[in-house]
C-alpha cells in the first residue's frame, strides 16, 4: 500500500505543474516614467503615461508575477535628435528617480542603469551607477533611440569600452538590439554577426539580454529582426561560444493576431536557442501596449509544449535571483 501511494503521489506530482497555467516567475522587461519623462517626450492620450512602482507592482500583482526588472529610460534624454540642457544632470536624475522607485519594493524590482552608450558621460555613468546600491545590477542600452549602428567600426570601439566596463563591475547587460526603423538604419545578418563576434567576446562573466526577440515589438512582423534572430539561433544551436551568455526576452512579440506561420517560426526560433535562454517579458504598461498579463496569455498561446511554457515561466535571469 505504502508503495502503491508513493507512485500515485509521483504521478500527481509530475502531472500538476501541466495541468496549472503556469505563471511567470519573472517580467524581464519593464519600465516607470517619470514626470520629467512625460514631459519631454509629451506622448497624449495614447503614449506612455506616468508609471510608478506603486503602478508596476499592481500589474504584476494582476499576473502572479513575483519580480520584475525596471530598465530605466534614462537613454531617451540621450537622443541623438534632441538638444537637452544639462542632459547628463538629467540622465542622472533619471535613473536616481528609477532607483528610489525599485527601492520601495527591494525584494521584488530591480533597477538597470540606463544611457546612450556613445555619449561623452556614457562610461562616467555606469561607473556612478556600479557604486549604486538600487542600480549596480545591469545597463540598458536603446540602439534606436540612441542611433547606434554595428557597421560603424566608431560605434563599436565605444560599445567595446562598455562591455568591458559591464563585465569588470558584473553587471548584466540588456539592449534594445533593433537599429533605428525610422532613420532607415542597417541591421540584418551583418550586424548580427558583427555584435556576436566582437562583442560578446567581452562579457565572458554577465548576462547579456537581447530585448523583444531582437525586434522592436509590438508584433512579430520585423523582416530585418527576423533575420537578425536566424542568425543567433543558428549560432546557438551549433554551440557557438559568444552564444553562452546571450538570453533573449520575448517582450511584446508574441501578440494575438499573431500569424500561425510567424508563430511557428518564433517557435522554432526558441527551440533553437534553448528555451533555457528566453525569459518571460512584457515591456511598458501602455495604453497600446499589453500588460503583464495579457502578454502571457499571448506568449502561451503560441504552439509551445506545456513542458517548454512551463520552462520559460519559471526562467529567472542571474541577475534577479
Amino acid at each position: 500500500m505504502p508503495s502503491l501511494f508513493r507512485r500515485l503521489a509521483a504521478g500527481l506530482a509530475f502531472a500538476l505543474p501541466l495541468a496549472v497555467a503556469a505563471q511567470p516567475s519573472a517580467d524581464h522587461h519593464q519600465h516607470l516614467f517619470s514626470p520629467p519623462i512625460i514631459d519631454l517626450i509629451k506622448p497624449g492620450p495614447t503614449g506612455p503615461q506616468l508609471l510608478s512602482a506603486d503602478d508596476l507592482v499592481g500589474h504584476l500583482d494582476k499576473a502572479g508575477i513575483r519580480r520584475a526588472a525596471v530598465m530605466s529610460v534614462a537613454y531617451m534624454f540621450g537622443r541623438p535628435s534632441r538638444v537637452i540642457e544639462d542632459e547628463y544632470g538629467k540622465v542622472k536624475a533619471e535613473n536616481d528617480w528609477t532607483a528610489a522607485q525599485v527601492a520601495r519594493y527591494p525584494d521584488r524590482l530591480r533597477a538597470f542603469c540606463g544611457f546612450n552608450p556613445l555619449k561623452d558621460y556614457a562610461l562616467a555613468e555606469l561607473e556612478r551607477c556600479a557604486a549604486h546600491k538600487h542600480l549596480r545590477h545591469g545597463i540598458k542600452m536603446h540602439f534606436g533611440n540612441s542611433d547606434v549602428q554595428l557597421d560603424k567600426p566608431e560605434h563599436i570601439a565605444r560599445l567595446k569600452e562598455v562591455f568591458r566596463a559591464a563585465n569588470r563591475h558584473r553587471m548584466a547587460i540588456a539592449i534594445h538590439l533593433r537599429a533605428s526603423i525610422s532613420l532607415k538604419r542597417s541591421y540584418g545578418e551583418a550586424q548580427a554577426r558583427a555584435f556576436l563576434e566582437q562583442l560578446m567576446p567581452l562579457a565572458t562573466d554577465i548576462t547579456v539580454q537581447v530585448a523583444h526577440f531582437a525586434g522592436a515589438g509590438p508584433g512579430y512582423e520585423d523582416p530585418p529582426a527576423n533575420e537578425v534572430m536566424r542568425v543567433f539561433a543558428e549560432a546557438a544551436a551549433r554551440r557557438d561560444p559568444n552564444t553562452r551568455q546571450l538570453y533573449f526576452d520575448v517582450a511584446s512579440i508574441a501578440t494575438p493576431d499573431i500569424t500561425p506561420e510567424h508563430a511557428r517560426e518564433m517557435v522554432q526560433r526558441i527551440r533553437m536557442v534553448g528555451v533555457d535562454k528566453v525569459l518571460y517579458g512584457s515591456d511598458a504598461v501602455t495604453p497600446t501596449n499589453m500588460h503583464p498579463r495579457e502578454a502571457w496569455a499571448a506568449f502561451k498561446a503560441l504552439p509551445l509544449t506545456k513542458e517548454e511554457i512551463e520552462r520559460v515561466a519559471t526562467n529567472v535571469a542571474p541577475y534577479l535571483r
